[in-house]
């Protein structure tokens, strides 16, 4: 039986470990919480969880030498260093982050060492590209050419568990979500790149509206001028990749990152801090003055402003204590912390992922289709979240596919390989999870 590395056991493993052990591979899953790890496996004759500290080179290349695989579900600049280990061990590698810099030199490598490095096969990165690479593959096939693409994914509560007014609640990290709303976005509009700092990121929304559910704030994600060589898009004049959202979350969090909150500079906070005493260090206030009006002067709102609003729901004038104190952290940490306490799933509530293409093609014959693509998938009440099946399933199912010699591609990959993703979205249709297309001729 083959043997697979899990690295990390965090809130959108628990799919990928039942796939994987209900397929017959030996699972080691391994976490610097074991007993958690344990509880995931739930004394499966096939699994075992291990304690590992991921910073430690050595454990890591005694771990990843004995397995046939690795599948890293670590915070992302952790992958860079389990890839060393996977070259130097000849070991392949499935990942569900983003390509970094770093990862992008451990190409070679695989090369030389005969191993695949697959990254990006999550929901978001993951499923799009593949989803996306389905279609533009098809139109291709058909003798046309993609002339637009426009992309956009979210998870979100689902409407029967959207009840806080930041209309947000939290299946992945915290953390990794405000961080990745500082990231600097590029795109391709009309023929023209467009760059967006990230201090700027939320300034930049459209509203969409998505058949059956509503309208959501659409927001660009990163860098999408990258992938038009890798979807085979140089004809497009439009390429764009972008993040859902409810509406009034892009006004909140340009306030946030205007106040300075998701600042990564080390603070040592007092002992028994409550919150109003954290937000008065970003607004020079001290408290002989009305915090909220304090804040709302400095970021130019009304005091009654939604935004305004948000802040006081989440506590941020509270005496509430400040969640991280008495050690070094960050801004950032603390708001994710505290946004951890107020904006998480209760027992019983439902995620939900919508992930929408929108694609327009042109044929030799003058012809033209509009193509929509759609998935949405809904978390299981006490059950498994719809983060956590889109983004752990395709890589558990690509973890699958490299054991069992569907793809011989080497080097640092991404699924828009249709030895990869064509197998991964029929396994995912088969697991209940599938996009809808609707095609229009103009």
């Amino acid at each position: 039986m083959k043997k697979i590395l899990l690295l990390g056991a965090g809130l959108v493993t628990p799919p990928s470990i039942r796939y994987l052990l209900d397929h017959n591979f030996l699972l080691t899953v391994a976490s610097d919480v074991p007993d958690h790890a344990e509880d995931l496996i739930g004394g499966h004759p096939n699994g075992c969880a291990v304690l590992v500290d991921a910073g430690k080179a050595d454990e890591l290349n005694t771990l990843v030498a004995a397995h046939d695989l690795v599948m890293s579900l670590l915070p992302a600049p952790f992958h860079p260093s389990v890839a060393k280990a996977c070259v130097t061990h000849k070991v392949p590698m499935v990942t569900t982050s983003y390509v970094s810099d770093a990862m992008h030199e451990m190409d070679q490598p695989a090369h030389d060492a005969g191993i695949m490095l697959l990254n990006e096969t999550g929901a978001d990165p993951g499923i799009d590209h593949m989803t996306a690479m389905r279609v533009i593959h098809d139109v291709r096939e058909r003798g046309g050419k993609i002339v637009s693409f426009k992309s956009y994914c979210g998870g979100l509560p689902a409407p029967d568990s959207n009840d806080n007014p930041w209309g947000y609640k939290f299946s992945w990290s915290p953390r990794g979500v405000c961080t990745a709303s500082k990231a600097d976005a590029r795109w391709r509009e009309d023929g023209k790149e467009i760059f967006v700092p990230g201090t700027d990121l939320f300034l930049n929304h459209e509203n969409v509206t998505v058949r059956g559910l509503g309208t959501f704030e659409g927001y660009p994600n990163r860098n999408s001028l990258e992938y038009i060589d890798l979807y085979g898009l140089a004809y497009a004049h439009t390429m764009f990749r972008g993040t859902f959202r409810n509406e009034g979350w892009c006004d909140s969090l340009k306030k946030v990152v205007d106040l300075g909150l998701l600042s990564e500079e080390s603070t040592t906070y007092p002992a028994g801090m409550d919150m109003a005493h954290w937000m008065r260090t970003f607004v020079s206030n001290n408290g002989s003055d009305d915090l909220r009006k304090s804040v709302a002067r400095k970021l130019q709102l009304d005091l009654d402003s939604d935004v305004i609003q948000r802040f006081e729901w989440l506590g941020l004038f509270s005496n509430d204590p400040c969640p991280i104190t008495d050690r070094e952290t960050t801004p950032l940490d603390v708001l994710a912390a505290r946004m951890a306490q107020m904006m998480s799933y209760k027992p019983g509530e439902r995620d939900m992922l919508i992930l929408c293409h929108y694609f327009m093609a042109e044929f030799p014959d003058k012809s033209a289709e509009n193509i929509t693509s759609t998935l949405v998938d809904y978390g299981q009440p006490n059950g498994d979240s719809a983060m956590a099946r889109t983004v752990s399933l395709p890589a558990a199912i690509s973890a699958r596919l490299i054991l069992e010699g569907a793809t011989t591609h080497t080097g640092v990959q991404i699924p828009v390989i249709p030895e990869i993703y064509n197998p991964v979205l029929d396994e995912l249709e088969n697991l209940g999870v599938k996009c809808e297309e609707h095609t229009t001729k103009v």
